[in-house]
């Protein structure tokens, strides 16, 4: 999830495990803990995006980090307030709570996370955006309200309980819309007699009730989009090629194969002019009109000095706002 809801989530975490101790001292630590592990992000100041992008939601994400951190951070603190009536044990759950609830609201987003790192196995339950402002904001309302109460007050506590209750309830009513839109794309398919290999369904950006689907077939990928306020249950598909055959002999090389596990398979490739790109279709496209070429993470290959390298295609922000505009559209119903 984006920043400002980690550290929302490691706020209330902090305020839930030593509030009624060190009152907003438990806020301003658990908020710090919630944001520790994003801070992998600073490598790609010092390595190419491919790597970075494998590094991201990696080992400072995993439930290794977590139990070595956690003492460690326990340690500092316990020194920084040592006449607190937190113990270092305490310092050491809180921010273990901290670290770890990060990574696992991580988990339900499309990127996912390495929880078992070392093992390669990323949990990814794609039922919520990185940013959606009706799981934080509520959540955030409840943290400032209660940072004004005394710390042994019990408003205090109820106020941080009813934050992590919404938040946790939202989550749920996602896994039961993911599900429940999975069933429209899998029936639309088999109305419209398309065979498939499998379907990734995920909300679009900033809400829970516009959702699309990622389907692949033999040849091709297919996005379709369906809203909770459709008027009926037809969803056209658009086709986007595979493709695979345009890498040629880059196909060999290990920085495709380091692309194709980072995509999990899930990749076009399409030639524009004498360019080659590689598509990420996890993340679906900007903007709910699917065009060529238009992938939210798309990387184009080329050769420098005989290796073969890979940049990502640059975003123009001038396209936000109309994207914005069709989003809005699209999940009122309306059908481009």
């Amino acid at each position: 999830m984006d920043s400002l809801t980690q550290i929302v989530l490691g706020a209330a975490v902090g305020e839930a495990c030593l509030g009624k101790k060190v009152g907003n001292k438990a806020i301003l630590w658990g908020a710090i803990a919630g944001t520790i592990p994003d801070l992998d992000v600073l490598t790609s100041n010092f390595v190419d995006i491919v790597t970075a992008n494998e590094i991201h939601r990696g080992f400072s994400h995993s439930i290794l980090f977590c139990l070595i951190a956690a003492p460690v951070f326990g340690w500092l603190l316990h020194t920084i307030y040592p006449r607190s009536e937190a113990t270092r044990k305490d310092w050491t759950i809180l921010m273990f709570l901290g670290l770890f609830t990060h990574p696992i609201l991580d988990a339900f987003t499309t990127w996912g996370t390495q929880l078992f790192w070392p093992f390669n196995y990323k949990v990814s339950f794609k039922n919520i955006f990185v940013v959606d402002p009706l799981y934080t904001l509520p959540f955030l309302l409840c943290i400032l309200i209660l940072m004004f109460y005394k710390r042994t007050s019990p408003t205090r506590r109820r106020l941080n309980n009813l934050g992590l209750i919404i938040s946790s309830s939202y989550i749920l009513l996602t896994l039961g819309l993911k599900w429940f839109t999975y069933t429209k794309f899998e029936k639309s398919l088999h109305d419209q007699k398309i065979p498939f290999i499998a379907i990734q369904n995920k909300p679009t950006p900033l809400n829970t009730i516009l959702w699309t689907a990622n389907v692949e077939t033999e040849d091709a990928f297919l996005i379709g989009f369906y809203s909770l306020l459709d008027d009926d249950d037809s969803i056209q598909y658009s086709k986007f090629p595979k493709n695979h055959q345009l890498l040629g002999d880059m196909a060999s090389d290990p920085l495709i194969h380091r692309l194709i596990a980072l995509t999990e398979g899930w990749y076009t490739i399409e030639k524009k002019e004498s360019h080659i790109y590689f598509n990420d279709l996890r993340f679906g496209q900007l903007g709910v009109v699917p065009k060529a070429n238009n992938f939210v993470f798309s990387y184009e290959l080329f050769y420098e000095n005989g290796m073969l390298q890979a940049k990502e295609k640059e975003k123009d922000v001038r396209d936000i706002s109309p994207l914005l505009s069709q989003l809005w559209s699209r999940i009122n119903g309306i059908k481009p």
